[in-house]
């Protein structure tokens, strides 16, 4: 089980290969990227809206607190010692709400720079790698059409490749066609298959074929040694027409006769 599991993480991670496209990868880690960025600058903004909140409350209270200070004054003046003294003991209150306030209100306006330098940092981060992305993703472009180029032009890319397999296949049909055909061919003139057109030849025509093409070569042996013998033209129409022998008693016929000597009857 092990083993199988290794085997098909390995043909798993192979599969991913193939289809992973590092230019749809960059493209993916950028839009993370802004993302986490625009997170980033909803809590800086988040942090900032409370630390308003914050300030407006300090001012409310410090408000109430210099309220507070002019009525004790003037009850004092009044005579009214007893409404100087609670006025002045809202005061204290409201001035330890004052203090706290101020603790938080100075805690959030350092996360608040904490955070804007923060996301400052980190878009000058994203733009850096927005550009490289697109150097990248350039770069992988014209390197893929180069590699798919230079495959056209020597043949290993998997559309020529298909191409010349269809070739082959094509030139080694052909070549099987041409010889079934030439055996085809040979076997109808050997009389070992029979011509359903009657066409082809047994063997007793193809015999008188050989025999009369025989003939032919010595009526031509004939005739040109007639010529070099320098024969009349009686006896090379002869040979051309077949009858040598008749050729040769017409030019026998045509010598003239010889006085035959005469015997002296004296």
């Amino acid at each position: 089980m092990k083993r199988m599991g290794m085997i098909f993480r390995a043909k798993a991670n192979k599969a991913l290969d193939r289809a992973e496209d590092p230019r749809e990868t960059l493209d993916y880690s950028y839009q993370k990227q802004l993302e986490l960025l625009q997170k980033v600058r909803r809590g800086v903004a988040d942090v900032a809206t409370s630390r308003k909140r914050l300030e407006l409350q300090l001012n409310g209270l410090q408000q109430q607190s210099g309220k507070l200070e002019e009525q004790g004054r003037k009850a004092l003046a009044l005579g009214r010692e007893d409404l100087a003294r609670e006025a002045l003991s809202r005061k204290a209150a409201l001035q330890q709400q004052v203090t706290d306030l101020e603790v938080q209100y100075q805690t959030l306006q350092g996360e608040e720079e904490k955070l804007t330098l923060a996301a400052q940092r980190l878009q000058a981060k994203v733009d850096a790698f927005r550009t490289k992305k697109e150097t990248i993703k350039a770069t992988y472009t014209a390197a893929q059409a180069q590699t798919k180029i230079g495959e056209a032009f020597s043949g290993i890319s998997e559309e020529m490749g298909d191409v010349g397999l269809a070739i082959q296949r094509a030139e080694d049909r052909t070549a099987q066609m041409q010889a079934r055909a030439g055996a085809i061919d040979e076997l109808l003139a050997s009389g070992a298959l029979d011509d359903p057109t009657g066409m082809a030849k047994d063997d007793i025509t193809a015999e008188l074929d050989r025999i009369s093409g025989g003939s032919d070569v010595e009526l031509e042996l004939q005739r040109m040694k007639a010529e070099l013998a320098g024969g009349s033209s009686a006896q090379q129409q002869a040979i051309e027409s077949g009858k040598p022998g008749e050729g040769a008693q017409q030019q026998k016929q045509q010598e003239p006769q010889q006085d035959k000597p005469r015997l002296d009857k004296s």
